[in-house]
């Protein structure tokens, strides 16, 4: 009732009720409308609410648009924190949002933290979260807010990508990009960067590399045009793995020295990082120069900040490095450090860290141990089993083959 409301501001704002009454409410009056015993002329209630500096609005809602505005403000601190810093993050947004869920019917403030609640409910793996972000998405839609709506659809498409059902992942993701095209009468040019960069990395994880190829090239041609340097990192990485992957040797040295040209320009570390990953993996797998590889990849071990991913491909690319000089047993020591991280899903990165049991398995063959180079191999054989293919997948089945054929 809006007497509640009346004095849940007022208090807020700790204001006594002589204070709120003035010069034309009397003090009894204004408390038999605080206890909802008495209804205020349209006047008296365009007085209470400019003596408490809200919309009249606000004091026949539930809740204020003030307080969702509020509330909004503590939810996007939290969820824009790192989840290291904030372990529970997920868990503290529902336990703030849940109580005004029943009230985010309209507005911004509504939409959004309805899409922040259901993706929390996504990661906590609990019920109803889609309903929640299709609310959100015809919210957005209402409002025209296409790089919000877009996000959504991407995200929906993501959920599928992470359960590895790439083809899935790909078809909602079309599906999406079809229906904001159709209904947004302007895609802004960071968003279809957006749609560029997800279609093209689907299109490589089906195996479909010239689609994947024909978008990747037009997102990069686009953002050049246009001058965006969003995501232009991501694409040249892309671009990059996709020359490897194909043997691309030209490609590689461009694309590398892209990242390279923007990590410095940027600042940007990770840029630099992979940019020196193509380096050694050049210089193990074309060169054979495995002392210059070595001397790049304990650089950048030595950094205590290194970033977790690469430095699980750099111990990696050590790992074969060493099995190159023929030091077999430090290879597989190195080798036995690497995990897969739990976010990595993409066949491209996969196929990088399954290699590594290939390897595993060619050291313990020049050791004699027979029986752990046949498991170790057959290990790899069966991660690359449902990925689309890549010379990583050959190399398995080749090595694979090598070791029983030694049986």
């Amino acid at each position: 009732m809006f007497g509640e409301r009346i004095r849940e501001i007022r208090k807020k704002k700790k204001m006594t009720l002589e204070a709120l009454a003035g010069e034309e409410l009397t003090k009894g009056m204004l408390s038999l409308i605080e206890n909802n015993k008495a209804n205020p002329s349209m006047d008296s209630l365009n007085y209470i609410a400019k003596r408490l500096e809200v919309e009249v609005a606000d004091l026949l809602e539930e809740i204020s648009s003030q307080e969702l505005h509020e509330t909004l403000e503590k939810a996007e601190k939290i969820y824009n924190l790192p989840s290291e810093k904030m372990v529970d993050k997920n868990k503290q947004l529902i336990t703030l949002i849940d109580p005004y869920i029943t009230n985010l019917t309209q507005g911004y403030e509504s939409a959004r933290l309805l899409d922040i609640y259901s993706r929390c409910l996504y990661h906590e793996k609990k019920a109803g979260w889609q309903n929640h972000s299709e609310k959100a998405a015809k919210m957005y839609d209402q409002m025209n807010l296409t790089n919000k709506r877009a996000n959504i659809g991407i995200f929906w498409s993501m959920v599928k990508f992470i359960e590895h059902d790439y083809l899935q992942s790909l078809q909602i993701l079309l599906s999406e990009r079809k229906k904001i095209e159709l209904n947004h009468a302007f895609i802004d040019p960071m968003t279809r960067v957006d749609f560029d960069y997800h279609e093209a990395i689907l299109h490589f994880a089906v195996g479909d590399s010239d689609s994947a190829a024909h978008v990747m090239e037009n997102a990069i041609h686009f953002s050049k045009e246009h001058r965006i340097f969003y995501r232009i990192d991501d694409l040249y990485r892309l671009a990059a793995a996709h020359a490897e992957m194909t043997h691309n040797k030209e490609a590689i040295a461009h694309y590398s020295l892209k990242l390279k040209q923007y990590g410095e320009f940027a600042d940007d570390k990770q840029s630099i990082l992979v940019h020196d990953f193509f380096q050694v993996m050049s210089f193990i797998s074309e060169k054979h120069d495995y002392i210059k590889a070595l001397e790049i990849i304990e650089k950048h071990l030595a950094d205590p900040k290194m970033i977790e991913i690469y430095r699980y491909l750099y111990l990696l690319e050590k790992g074969k490095a060493l099995f190159g000089i023929g030091r077999f047993t430090e290879a597989i020591k190195c080798l036995e450090k690497v995990e897969l991280p739990t976010y990595m899903h993409h066949p491209f990165d996969l196929s990088l860290f399954y290699v590594m049991d290939s390897y595993k398995a060619l050291c313990y063959l020049e050791l004699g141990n027979m029986d752990n180079a046949l498991r170790f191999a057959k290990i790899a054989v069966e991660n690359f089993e449902w990925l689309p293919y890549t010379p990583y997948k050959d190399f398995a089945a080749e090595t694979f083959n090598t070791v029983k054929a030694t049986q």
